[in-house]
């Protein structure tokens, strides 16, 4: 594989972190299977749009909150959590386990999406709670802001499914690129096995990890590190829409993760309690043995109970600072 190849896998690889457990199914016996189909910009897990007229009532006939605020429904009340989340009751102990993260195949949620938003100077939030916690604040809406469909898909009937054997679903990385992330669900944590393009033939990009890196462990509280030394194997192509390539022995990648702090975080869909995950990506491109390329990027992703990942940042590429302006800020939509 040549260093032109390689200089495109380097772009075209995202970093990984950002995954999210999902408030509606993709059950076709449904009122609404995203918040946006209702006239609320609510979607219960039962399928039912949570009405304007009133507070409402949850699947089990519970009241559900009003929305407040600008920043949605204030989320931190276990009733509507249990509403969005039936069977899952966050207990704010500190730690999250994977019970805590129910991640499956054939879930959705919206996502704002924004692109250098100018109005995030910094992922560093404002102290509170005397400097141990911290708040950010990212229900506002941003110039750049895009509402983004992320599925978690099964492997079943999938190309690509039969290489991957063990693993829960696969997820588009990110909005400039189709590839998708293989990633495997665990009591010890979500691990990426590979990349991989929806479509088969000898343009496709098919990439495993070897060992797969752990975006994320369980269980989770503020202190927790872990790290992965991993090499790529597989083919790619030099060009867009051009022949595969192998990389094998030219691509690696190392994660540094830790999670670094607890607080709250605002979302366009709510208010949540949170766990910061801090995540360095080092990718190393070689070609016989020359270095081609080693490019860092940095990400933060904000985890609760029962809903996951609910917002994600990532840095610009090489980025060196610790807290930076993000290039591009997720975050849970109605």
């Amino acid at each position: 594989m040549h260093r032109a190849a390689l200089r495109l896998l380097a772009s075209a690889i995202a970093l990984s972190v950002p995954f999210a457990v999902y408030a509606c199914s993709s059950d076709d016996a449904r009122e609404c299977r995203i918040g946006a189909d209702c006239a609320s910009g609510i979607c219960a897990e039962d399928g039912r749009c949570v009405r304007q007229d009133g507070p409402g009532t949850g699947p089990d006939g519970a009241p559900i909150p009003s929305p407040v605020g600008d920043g949605g429904p204030e989320l931190t009340d276990a009733t509507l959590l249990d509403a969005a989340l039936p069977g899952c009751k966050p207990n704010n102990d500190g730690v999250i386990t994977r019970d805590e993260v129910p991640l499956q195949a054939g879930l959705r949620a919206t996502y704002k999406v924004a692109t250098n938003p100018t109005e995030v100077s910094s992922t560093a939030g404002i102290a509170i709670d005397g400097g141990d916690r911290r708040l950010w604040d990212y229900a506002g809406a941003f110039g750049s802001d895009q509402s983004v469909l992320v599925e978690t898909l099964p492997l079943s009937g999938k190309w690509y499914g039969p290489k991957f054997v063990g693993a829960t679903y696969a997820t588009r990385l990110t909005q400039g690129s189709d590839l998708l992330g293989v990633f495997e669900v665990s009591s010890g944590g979500i691990t990426l096995r590979g990349v991989v393009s929806p479509q088969d033939g000898d343009k496709r990009t098919e990439l495993s990890y070897g060992p797969a890196p752990a975006v994320l462990a369980f269980p989770l509280q503020v202190g927790a590190k872990w790290n992965t030394n991993a090499s790529l194997t597989g083919v790619a192509p030099a060009q867009p829409g051009g022949t595969a390539y192998s990389v094998d022995g030219n691509a690696k990648e190392t994660y540094e993760a830790e999670a670094d702090f607890a607080g709250q975080l605002k979302t366009p869909f709510g208010t949540f309690e949170v766990i910061r995950v801090k995540t360095i990506l080092v990718r190393e491109l070689t070609w016989l043995s020359w270095p081609v390329s080693k490019t860092t990027i940095r990400s933060y992703a904000w985890v609760t109970e029962c809903f996951g990942t609910v917002a994600s940042a990532t840095s610009v590429e090489n980025e060196t600072a610790d807290e930076f302006r993000p290039a591009e800020l997720r975050r849970l939509a109605p």
